[in-house]
């Protein structure tokens, strides 16, 4: 309820609350008065089907009482419990407070189990089954959902089993990652390159370098107008780890392949980021993370 931007959702709320409450206690009271004009042999004389007659028996007390037991239950939770507007409830209850508890109590939990793997170097967490279970299990709450429950990624998502690495995949540019995030940011080239021609002879020099099909008179043409692009690729294309740079030359691509794909990048550029994890995991969590993460690519022999 501390989404509300004026007190009268809070307002309605609590009076379409009491007042829904009231309204069934008000029903079930004039129910309960109504009494139905029996006939000598205790029917209401309705008879459904030929057959089925309605017998004119009242409604067990107890189960009556069920509704108003019910009923007061409500109120009582309502007023134990937030549901009537801004009203937090006597008790204090909230989500927040009973998640923040459960959480706490994991990590205490938790705490020695983490404490062995940090002490552990990232290659030996890598190799501890133990380690890696939980390490799945971080991986498939916080990281499937974009790079897929296998780690390969999809476009626009890298994958993580393969070695190919933008920002640089040991153990510590991993945990790095995790940490703070990336934000990559291949800005629009076009006005940079030239014409649209420019632009896409350019398309076809970079599908070279990687060895991909391409139109070697277009690549030619457009080698001289990679310089553009060496300032974070590099001369030679292979990319540079420290600006988050790809590797031209390893026909890996993020973001799709062909002239078509290579053009739109150029002309229109792109922006990815990795959202940071340190809000969400703790610290041996990171690491226990990072190191999986590491060995999805590494493939360390597990220890005996």
């Amino acid at each position: 309820m501390s989404d509300f931007t004026s007190n009268f959702w809070s307002i309605y709320v609590t009076a379409l609350t009491i007042v829904g409450i009231i309204a069934c206690l008000l029903l079930l009271w004039i129910t309960a008065r109504k009494k139905v004009v029996a006939t000598s042999d205790n029917t209401t004389g309705h008879v459904w089907d030929e057959d089925l007659t309605e017998m004119n028996n009242p409604m067990p007390r107890w189960w009556m009482w069920l509704f108003v037991i019910t009923i007061v239950f409500g109120f009582g939770y309502l007023a134990a419990y937030p549901g009537l507007g801004k009203f937090t409830g006597k008790l204090g209850w909230t989500q927040k407070g009973e998640y923040d508890a459960e959480m706490a109590k994991a990590k205490t939990e938790l705490e020695p189990l983490y404490a062995r793997f940090a002490s552990m170097k990232p290659e030996d967490v890598a190799r501890d089954p133990q380690a890696m279970a939980i390490g799945d299990r971080l991986f498939m709450n916080n990281c499937a959902q974009c790079h897929g429950s296998d780690a390969r990624g999809s476009k626009g998502f890298p994958n993580l089993a393969d070695g190919d690495w933008l920002h640089g995949g040991s153990p510590e540019k991993i945990r790095e990652t995790l940490t703070l995030g990336r934000i990559g940011n291949m800005p629009p080239m076009a006005a940079a390159v030239g014409t649209p021609e420019d632009v896409r002879n350019l398309a076809h020099y970079v599908l070279s370098l990687s060895g991909s099909p391409h139109d070697s008179l277009r690549a030619s043409l457009g080698k001289p107008k990679f310089m553009a692009c060496a300032a974070c690729h590099g001369m030679d294309g292979k990319g540079n780890q420290a600006l988050g740079a790809p590797n031209l030359t390893d026909d890996i691509w993020l973001h799709g392949w062909g002239e078509a794909a290579i053009t739109a990048m150029i002309n229109n550029g792109k922006v990815n980021q990795m959202p940071a994890q340190a809000e969400k995991l703790t610290e041996a969590q990171i690491g226990v993370l990072a190191a999986y993460v590491w060995g999805l690519s590494n493939k360390p022999t597990a220890a005996k």
